[in-house]
């Protein structure tokens, strides 16, 4: 045997090592890893009859701009 094809068997072998480690020890995507936690909404309050919410407050009006 060459030593080119001791060299390819090598690589391959080294290849196919750091290949199933990679798949170990960080699985691709979304497998091995836990679930996200599901988004919970609050439950909406009871219809109340409350105080009714002011409106935001908006920047300044400009009424009149004058012609120069």
């Amino acid at each position: 045997m060459s030593s080119e094809s001791v060299g390819g068997i090598f690589g391959a072998i080294v290849a196919a090592v750091v290949l199933a480690v990679a798949v170990v020890f960080g699985p691709i995507g979304q497998y091995g890893k836990p679930p996200k936690p599901a988004k919970v909404e609050p439950a909406p309050a009871a219809m109340a009859p409350a105080a009714p919410v002011a409106p935001a407050p908006r920047g300044p009006v400009i009424r009149e701009v004058p012609n120069q």
